[in-house]
């Protein structure tokens, strides 16, 4: 059976945790990450060995395993909003605060016309809660919420 899934070794999984902690002061994630495809990076934190994963794997197909994490995009990683929300306690760089308007746009998809100075991606937070990231450009931050997660406008 063909591998739909890449447990990352642990030279993998420290780049993409060094790219962390240069974007966004992550030093540690806690548990195995798994690749789906050439993008979207899993986080699995079960009890499973990356062995006993595999063997599973060579009799049935495993659609998914974990929580989606992070995806990297363009040489950079950005997380999802299930990422953001595991390592919170560790976010302490490139947060974007929004105010409660920005908030309210930014779950209903919306991207913010707003000058950060930054060309990277974004943490979004709004009082505690953390919203994903965004990408921020000379002139707004783009959203990445999926259509389907989006709070659906009334306007």
């Amino acid at each position: 059976m063909n591998s739909q899934i890449k447990i990352l070794n642990l030279r993998e999984k420290k780049e993409i945790q060094k790219e962390l902690e240069k974007e966004f002061g992550i030093k540690n994630i806690p548990g195995e990450l798994i690749k789906k495809g050439e993008e979207k990076i899993f986080l699995f934190q079960g009890n499973m060995t990356p062995k006993e994963i595999k063997e599973i794997e060579e009799f049935t197909l495993i659609e998914r395993i974990g929580v989606y994490f992070a995806k990297e995009q363009g040489g950079e990683i950005r997380l999802s909003i299930e990422g953001t929300h595991l390592l919170k306690e560790q976010i302490n760089e490139n947060i974007f605060e929004m105010s409660e308007e920005q908030e309210q746009d930014w779950i209903k998809g919306r991207e913010l016309n707003i000058k950060t100075g930054k060309h990277q991606f974004l943490v979004m937070k709004y009082g505690e809660d953390f919203l994903g990231c965004g990408k921020a450009s000379a002139e707004k931050i783009t959203n990445f919420i999926p259509k389907t997660r989006r709070l659906k406008s009334r306007e």
